[in-house]
């Protein structure tokens, strides 16, 4: 008997189904209906039909049918082929679109990536057959409710598992992606990995550095972003996958912290705690707590006791290989380096010159900076003193008092005599440290500050 989130996945006609974006829905609903007019074949298929059954919210909703590609886009005119090789046309409407894939069956994939060559098929069954997991393979009638399952994925719905359809050594040897996206839906839907697909990922988790940066990319930012980042990264390690694509992470395993500071244990447990708290998290935070502490296995040494001296500026340079090598944006990787050339300040902030604690509070995305500081003290001391005292100040502080109008330009230095260089730069930075903490009010209080400290 099914017991998952909807309370029921029985027999069908699964008439509880409750379609949850409309716009995307309407549009799916309504290709499914046109199809069916012009004498063709259509259902829902893939993850939207897996996430209704399972009583979550689909992402997007894909629709499969046995016309051909140029058949759909005459009888959609907002429509684009993006994959008509594969069968794939993309129908718009308004702001939703939605993927309407030609039954197929797949030849050899000589590249581990996409197959040689398709065949386009008119038989359901076999455009099941050739997808990845089991539960990604059930088509969905929306006028009936009626799931076709030619694949066993509604057993494994009920039974909270990832299965390979078929062989699993031939599922992940002809995309080597998927051996990454069996460990993303685990993790998201809080399942386990079948043994027999375990098993193969296991033995071919290496084939995955055949695969481009940017496609192992975002399904790690999947994983970090979408619910089970904990679950995800343990299996990453279990299965050897870890070690593949960030061995600079694999090799927190056993770092050892001092038990005054971090009672939770190593860098890694500390980590992987972390990862467990976060909740709805950009693509930045996410990468920010995985990486905030990936410059400590490197320095580890031991003195007076446990020190990582130097940690966090080799974090960033280590974070910088990382974001680089994943193909990261410029926007992303700057802010990921700052979270974690930034993350051990907050223990300074009481005592910090007013200057450099409005400074501080004012940087971009800060945010993200705080969340991520309360997350590792709760991840390992549970102080909460540094989150406290930044709220407090935060409260206090508005927003001219963090970012005054200038006192001075270097238009006004100019107009004085100070000739333009390098000092301007200290002058101006001089004058806003005063303005910050008080010391002055004025452009002629900050002029004479000027004449007093430069000449």
């Amino acid at each position: 008997m099914w017991d998952g989130p909807a309370g029921c996945l029985r027999a069908c006609p699964c008439a509880y189904i409750k379609y949850v974006d409309t716009t995307s829905e309407e549009l799916a609903r309504s290709i499914v209906a046109r199809l069916r007019a012009a004498g063709h074949q259509a259902y829902l298929v893939g993850g939207c039909v897996r996430d209704l059954l399972l009583g979550r919210a689909p992402k997007d909703f894909d629709v499969a049918t046995d016309a051909r590609p140029d058949r759909v886009s005459e009888l959609f005119e907002r429509s684009e082929q993006v994959g008509a090789h594969f069968g794939v046309v993309l129908v718009r409407e308004n702001a939703a679109q939605v993927e309407v894939a030609t039954f197929r069956s797949d030849a050899s994939y000589s590249d581990g990536r996409r197959p040689d060559a398709v065949r386009f098929e008119g038989d359901a069954r076999q455009d099941a057959m050739r997808r990845d997991f089991t539960i990604n393979a059930l088509l969905l009638d929306p006028d009936t409710n009626q799931v076709l399952d030619f694949t066993g994925g509604q057993d494994d719905l009920r039974r909270r598992v990832v299965r390979a359809i078929g062989n699993p050594d031939e599922r992940f040897q002809e995309d080597h992606l998927r051996l990454i996206r069996a460990v993303r839906f685990a993790a998201r839907l809080g399942f386990e990995i079948e043994p027999a697909t375990m098993a193969a990922l296991r033995r071919l988790h290496h084939l995955i550095v055949k695969v481009s940066p940017e496609r192992v990319r975002d399904e790690l930012a999947r994983i970090l972003t979408e619910g089970g980042a904990r679950r995800g990264f343990e299996l990453l390690d279990e299965t050897g996958l870890l070690g593949d694509i960030l061995p600079e992470v694999a090799a927190m395993k056993g770092v050892a912290q001092p038990p005054e500071f971090h009672p939770e244990g190593d860098v890694w447990t500390h980590t992987v705690l972390l990862l467990e708290k976060l909740r709805n998290p950009t693509v930045t935070l996410a990468a920010g707590a995985l990486l905030h502490d990936v410059g400590k296995p490197p320095t580890f040494r031991v003195a007076d006791r446990i020190r990582f001296d130097g940690h966090v500026e080799e974090g960033v340079k280590l974070a910088h290989g990382i974001l680089a090598r994943l193909r990261f944006s410029g926007e992303q990787t700057e802010q990921i380096e700052a979270l974690i050339a930034n993350h051990m300040r907050f223990m300074h902030t009481a005592q910090m010159r007013e200057s450099t604690l409005k400074r501080f509070l004012r940087m971009e995305n800060f945010g993200e900076h705080l969340e991520l500081h309360r997350l590792d003290c709760l991840s390992s001391s549970g102080k909460l003193d540094s989150y406290k005292h930044v709220l407090t100040r935060l409260a206090e502080l508005g927003e001219e008092e963090l970012r005054p109008k200038p006192l001075l330009t270097g238009r006004d230095l100019i107009e004085q005599g100070y000739q333009p260089g390098p000092s301007f730069g200290k002058m101006l930075a001089a004058v806003e440290d005063a303005q910050l903490e008080g010391r002055v009010q004025s452009k002629e209080d900050a002029l004479a500050l000027v004449r007093a400290q430069f000449g």
